[in-house]
């Protein structure tokens, strides 16, 4: 726009920033949640390479696990820092962080270097969810603007997780896994340019800071670790006397950190939100959704490779349109969500259309077309696309914006449990059904020395050792290994039919949520 005397004035949005401040701020925003999202789905088609190399098998599943468990820990602490301090430092401090951590990471020598800065890579990453997420409102408090400016943050984090696994195995096998690592480098260096100068550092509060409650964090820390590796464990089938003794550190952190909180002045979780008639639905259907959502991602690919036998390459074609619609839906949502006084509708909409996914994941067979497994994939994506971000909207618009942090960092925590326990539990009981099911095939043809070899799902997805035992069972051998992937089939089925009946639950905790307005500033007291 012009002024009287001809001279250039840029537009100045309601918040009195320009429209080129936001857009550059949401750009680095955008970067950090793409440098992220990239680190979570690159890493899977690299680490067979970094094992290769660094001969470290044994401590395979603590790449992921180091880094699950420092950012599960440290979502809800800096969560309540950012509100009581300002998101920006937070936001720059992390990115620093985590683009050292992913630096340590391409140069470590031993799996045991590569853990330990993946954990501390871990710590950078839940820095960012817990305050990235949040200056999105701080930026655009009405609900129309920042549903627009929200379709960005959509786009980027689908794209990355669309080109993240095969980025990852392209870099593993032309450039060396290192490289999987290293490629954070220029994204953190350009979201840390943009942040740095573009992010405003907003502090809702009028009050001081308060005192940082850190025997909370203490108790939140165990309470979240124990789980955390109770999760992980109990799939392995690790001794009972260890899974027992987690299963007593959550419980007993978690009653410690409920009298705690109570009592604590400045509590870090402010225990009224569980109770909330917003939050208190809102909380478990975000674990609900972590739950199913993981149980998905993680076995869906397990059944097209195991199950009907197709290379992973083809398994990750049918597996990425749940990936791309996330973003589909999100947008979609963005553009229907502004026209509805209250938001509600959308969750019945995406509930329905991830239940409709579940149930028909439940009815695949290697007979079962690609183009009907891609459909499949594409309405589990709409209908998260539908549900996922309107939950963080709600949320956002339940409390006052002194607690925008603090509500925002315990949803995507919570979120993070239900990952944990989707994997875990349904690993459980995919591996259980799976055993029992090849024990009875082999059982009935009387072949029961063959338990040893086929008892583990990893002979149908890994063909020298399937080959391996081609040569040692003889005549029996295919049938015995068709057997098996039939009893692979029918067991992730059975996980399928779990999230079906848990997404077919949910519906209830939906109808608990009151119609919330999102046409106005959230700054109401929780109830």
């Amino acid at each position: 726009m012009e002024t009287k005397n001809g001279k250039r004035m840029e537009k100045t949005l309601e918040s009195g920033r320009s429209f080129r401040q936001n857009l550059l701020a949401m750009l680095g925003l955008c970067f950090v949640l793409i440098m992220v999202a990239l680190d979570q789905t690159v890493i899977g088609t690299a680490l067979p390479t970094v094992v290769a190399e660094l001969n470290g098998f044994d401590l395979y599943a603590w790449v992921g696990t180091a880094y699950l468990l420092t950012s599960v820990i440290t979502v809800p602490i800096f969560g309540k820092l950012g509100d009581e301090h300002g998101r920006k430092p937070f936001v720059v401090a992390a990115i620093v962080l985590f683009t050292l951590a992913s630096m340590l990471c391409g140069i470590a020598q031993s799996m045991l270097q590569l853990v330990l800065a993946r954990a501390l890579q871990g710590i950078g990453g839940g820095m960012l969810v817990a305050t990235s997420f949040a200056s999105v409102p701080d930026l655009f408090p009405e609900a129309r603007e920042r549903l627009r400016w929200q379709i960005l943050f959509s786009t980027a984090f689908g794209l990355a997780n669309a080109i993240g696994p095969s980025l990852g195995g392209y870099l593993a096998q032309y450039w060396g896994w290192r490289w999987v690592f290293f490629v954070n480098l220029p994204v953190g260096a350009a979201s840390l340019a943009f942040v740095w100068h573009f992010l405003p550092t907003i502090r809702h509060s009028e009050r001081p800071p308060s005192g940082m409650d850190w025997m909370g964090s203490l108790l939140i820390a165990a309470a979240l670790g124990s789980l955390q590796l109770l999760a992980e464990w109990v799939p392995q089938h690790k001794p009972v006397f260890l899974l027992a003794a987690l299963g007593f550190s959550a419980v007993l952190s978690f009653i410690a950190l409920l009298f705690w909180e109570r009592r604590c002045k400045h509590p870090l979780l402010p225990l009224e939100m569980f109770t909330h008639r917003v939050l208190g639905p809102l909380f478990t259907l975000a674990v609900t959704m972590g739950f199913c959502m993981f149980a998905i991602l993680y076995y869906a690919p397990l059944l097209f490779q195991g199950g009907f036998g197709l290379m992973p390459n083809e398994a990750g074609l049918l597996v990425t349109p749940l990936a791309v619609f996330i973003t589909v839906g999100s947008i979609l949502n963005g553009r229907i969500v502004t026209r509805l006084h209250a938001p509600n509708a959308l969750l019945y909409v995406g509930l329905g259309l991830f239940l409709v996914s579940a149930l028909a994941l439940t009815q695949t067979s290697p007979a079962t077309s690609h183009a009907a497994i891609a459909i499949t994939m594409v309405t589990g994506g709409l209908g998260l696309g539908m549900l996922l971000p309107n939950l963080t909207l709600m949320a956002q618009y339940s409390i006052p914006r002194t607690q925008l942090g603090v509500a925002t960092a315990m949803l995507q925590s919570m979120r993070m449990v239900g990952n944990m326990m989707g994997t875990a539990l349904a690993g459980a009981l995919i591996s259980n059904l799976y055993v029992a099911k090849t024990n009875a095939m082999l059982k009935f043809h009387r072949t029961g020395q063959w338990s040893s070899w086929l008892d583990d799902p990893q002979i149908l997805v890994d063909r020298a050792k399937a080959a391996k035992f081609l040569k040692a069972a003889g005549l029996d051998a295919n049938a015995l290994l068709m057997g098996s992937r039939d009893a692979l089939i029918s067991a992730i089925h059975g996980s399928q039919w779990l999230i079906a009946a848990l997404l077919a639950l949910s519906f209830y905790l939906v109808r608990r949520i009151p119609p919330i307005s999102i046409h106005r500033v959230a700054d109401q007291p929780i109830e």
